[in-house]
Formats: structure tokens, sequence, C-alpha cells
């Protein structure tokens, strides 16, 4: 099992920087069915890094919690089966 989830963010919006509060994340694109495959990041030891697929820059913040982003609202939570 899991330790933890890993959150997965989009970018919807087409900012160029999306603030985020961990260091351990996937980036999707846009929202289905315009997104990108979804690729694993490890920012490491670095604070910042871009998406290889979407250019969308992500940047540790340490101020911000769990999947908290700035701007807000990039967080992607897959829709439920109905």
């Amino acid at each position: 099992m899991a330790e933890h989830v890993i959150p997965h963010f989009h970018n919807d919006s087409g900012v160029a920087l999306i603030e985020i509060g961990v260091k351990e994340f996937m980036c999707v694109g846009a929202k289905p069915p315009f997104d990108h495959p979804h690729i694993f990041i490890d920012l490491g030891a670095a604070d910042e890094r871009v998406c290889p697929y979407c250019s969308t820059l992500y940047r540790y913040n340490p101020s911000l919690h769990g999947t908290d982003t700035l701007p807000p609202g990039h967080l992607f939570v897959e829709p439920m089966a109905a």
C-alpha cells in the first residue's frame, strides 16, 4: 500500500507558473480530454521544475500546505464514476 497519495495538478487556465506545497506530484496538463500523459515530477533538492510536456513551471512554496496552489484551483481531482 502507498505511504501517501501523489497529488495531480492541472493547468487548465494556462498560467506560466503554479506554486505548490509538495515536492513530488503529477502534472496532467489541461483537464481531460485535453490532458497530456500524466508525468511524475520530483523536485528533489530543487525548488522549481518545468513540465516537459506543457512547459508549466512548478515552484515549491513551503508556506503552502499539501495540495494548495497559487494561483488557487489547480489541484486535479479525478471525477467519480456515476
